[in-house]
């Protein structure tokens, strides 16, 4: 196949690249930064898909940020290409700070009390809520008993705290961030049509004079 990889990558490798993507969060930061800019759209709806991307990362639907990026782009007519690309802001450097402002705000707002040793491994207690949800799931099939109390308590302790907290902090961070784009992709992509203008004229130039060595 010709997209196939040549090397092929192991499972530590991947682990690996996850956290720290391969020449550094910096270079995917860039990366992710001329693909958005580069984005086929106007400045507003593409900083509204970033928006939206930001946005889906103060929620606590781990493995489906994607589907509520774009979900959320598509709600807010923003460009879900950009939405998707958006949501590099929550990643295993953000998760923890972001986790520990999301949980504290979603306690206070719902009179709970917020344990800073119990939540501490926040992403640990998500893996074990989805371990337990696997292993209830499978007791239909087997002989084995559903146990839903430490589903429960995960429900009430991070989950619904989680989703509650992310709203403000997350809509306060999507706006700032939306603010801040469409400015910069607006100068961007003026920018790249005054050079894609140049280029173009210089070609023709070219083949004028071409045609006229000609004749």
């Amino acid at each position: 196949m010709v997209f196939k990889r040549r090397d092929r990558r192991g499972l530590w490798q991947i682990v690996r690249e996850a956290i720290y993507p391969k020449g550094g969060w910096a270079r995917a930061f860039h990366y992710v930064k001329h693909r958005v800019r580069r984005l086929p759209d106007t400045p507003e709806k593409i900083a509204r898909g970033v928006a939206a991307g930001v946005f889906a990362a103060f929620t606590p639907f781990y493995g489906f940020h994607f589907i509520t990026a774009a979900i959320c782009a598509w709600i807010a007519r923003g460009n879900v290409i950009a939405a998707l690309l958006g949501t590099f802001f929550g990643n295993p450097l953000t998760y923890v700070p972001i986790g520990v402002v999301v949980l504290q705000t979603g306690h206070f707002i719902l009179g709970s009390r917020f344990e800073e040793t119990q939540h501490g491994s926040f992403l640990g207690s998500f893996v074990a809520a989805g371990r337990d949800l696997k292993e209830n799931f499978l007791a239909i099939f087997n002989d084995d008993t559903a146990d839903w109390a430490g589903l429960t308590q995960f429900y009430y302790d991070v989950f619904l705290p989680y989703l509650v907290g992310g709203v403000i902090p997350g809509l306060l961070t999507a706006f700032i961030v939306y603010k801040l784009s469409v400015p910069l992709i607006r100068v961007y992509q003026n920018r790249r049509k005054g050079r894609l203008k140049a280029k173009l004229a210089e070609l023709r130039r070219k083949a004028a004079k071409k045609s006229d060595n000609a004749h």
